[in-house]
């Protein structure tokens, strides 16, 4: 389908830096976002149509990459072999791309080859599903089993961009106020229907220049990201382990549904995450939170039994925000979501264990695959349903609220769980 555009005058400077960017991610196997970073820095002269004609055509040829190979009307056997790789194959799928995209011919010897005709025959052939919704044959062949015919509604929303949400950080301002204080800089956004303090902005654009954000009024989070932390049902005063916190959009979140009151311990494997959730919170104006580095079970078993409420938002195969990580699909394997899945299992066990008897915890993933979300939790329960039972459960889908996928679960540790094992008391804080 041809996307109608107003004519673009196209400089040989700013492709040629898509294509090399382009290169980056699918030969070096480098982060779309973080290209794409780098290189804005690097060219801080652009105007604002051409950062936006670079980003979107980057994310686009990413996200529709097998697609565009297509029809350039290269061999599809070819299309994820990075050793046969060229830079003249990658100028050949931008300018399939741009043609499908405009209807216009790029101006460039480098295109040469492909046309509006071209194009035009390549759209009309038949073709594997896996090459009309641009994932590898593998994924689209594990999604069919998972989730039959339903599958292919949910393929068409991951392929969509995804919208940008903020989250207004109550701990300084209201949404409301929020909204306002954005309308004041040109900032269009509308609220979010069934998710208390996000806006949705009506065009995109580059929010952290904002002042707004440097003073901590809003975090970026998806809808259903900003779902989660409420699910966890957190009260002013309680002590809540975010046990797998990252970076810390959902610490933060929690930190402002406490009103800063109690305490959030946040732990990681990774110092460098823990150190930028540091330096969110202090933007945020967070003061009920620790940050704690996990360097072994011990840490785990340390908070034995201590908190109120336990986070595990758990590392996963990202299959239900490829709308705004599209990268991930090229370089995820069905043999890494086999390690995903035995780790997250690994993860609820062993984590568990610092919830209080009477306490809840949360397991939530940013996947839609049943093996990564319901399926464990199952397991969990057929292992441990003795003192652990499902309150609830969420299921978040891109195809029907339009946001990313998310799952979450909130089990509850009963009143009388038993008494502690040797391996919950070793080294009890």
């Amino acid at each position: 389908m041809v996307v109608a555009r107003q004519l673009v005058k196209l400089h040989f400077h700013l492709i040629s830096q898509i294509i090399t960017a382009l290169a980056d991610i699918f030969i070096h196997g480098r982060y779309a976002d973080k290209v794409i970073e780098r290189t804005m820095k690097a060219h801080p002269k652009w105007g604002a149509r051409d950062r936006r004609l670079f980003a979107e055509s980057v994310y686009d040829n990413v996200r529709w990459w097998r697609w565009n190979w297509h029809l350039a009307g290269l061999p599809d056997a070819e299309c994820l072999q990075k050793e046969l790789y060229t830079e003249q194959r990658f100028w050949l799928v931008w300018a399939a791309y741009w043609i499908n995209q405009t209807g216009e011919i790029p101006q460039f010897v480098e295109c040469h080859g492909v046309s509006v005709e071209s194009v035009r025959q390549q759209r009309e052939k038949e073709v594997a599903s896996a090459v009309k919704y641009s994932v590898p044959d593998w994924m689209y062949e594990y999604g069919l089993q998972e989730f039959g015919p339903e599958w292919s509604s949910i393929l068409e929303a991951l392929n969509e961009p995804a919208d940008v949400f903020l989250r207004a950080n109550t701990l300084k301002h209201s949404v409301e106020d929020l909204q306002q204080a954005l309308a004041t800089e040109g900032v269009e956004s509308s609220r979010v229907t069934g998710v208390t303090d996000a806006l949705k902005l009506s065009q995109r654009r580059n929010i952290f220049t904002s002042p707004l954000f440097r003073e901590g009024w809003f975090e970026v989070q998806d809808a259903s990201s900003q779902l989660v932390s409420p699910f966890l049902q957190v009260e002013p005063g309680m002590r809540v382990i975010d046990a797998c916190a990252g970076a810390g959009g959902k610490t933060l979140h929690l930190a402002a549904l406490m009103k800063n009151k109690g305490r959030i311990i946040s732990m990681d494997v990774h110092q460098r995450k823990l150190d930028e959730l540091s330096r969110r919170a202090r933007r945020n104006g967070v003061g009920n939170m620790e940050t704690r580095l996990i360097e072994g079970s011990k840490s785990i078993k340390r908070l034995s039994r201590s908190a109120d409420r336990v986070l595990l938002d758990v590392p996963c195969s990202g299959m239900g925000v490829l709308r705004r990580n599209p990268d991930a699909k090229w370089k995820l394997s069905i043999e890494e979501i086999v390690r995903l899945q035995t780790l997250q299992g690994e993860i609820l066990r062993s984590h568990s264990r610092m919830v209080k008897p009477g306490g809840k915890l949360v397991y939530a993933t940013c996947s839609v695959l049943p093996g990564e979300n319901e399926k464990q939790v199952q397991s969990f329960l057929a292992e441990h349903g003795e003192e652990w039972t499902l309150e609830d459960q969420m299921h978040l889908r891109p195809e029907r609220e339009g946001f990313d996928g998310f799952y979450a679960a909130r089990l509850v540790r009963s009143e009388t769980a038993s008494a502690e094992t040797p391996a919950e008391s070793d080294q009890k804080e």
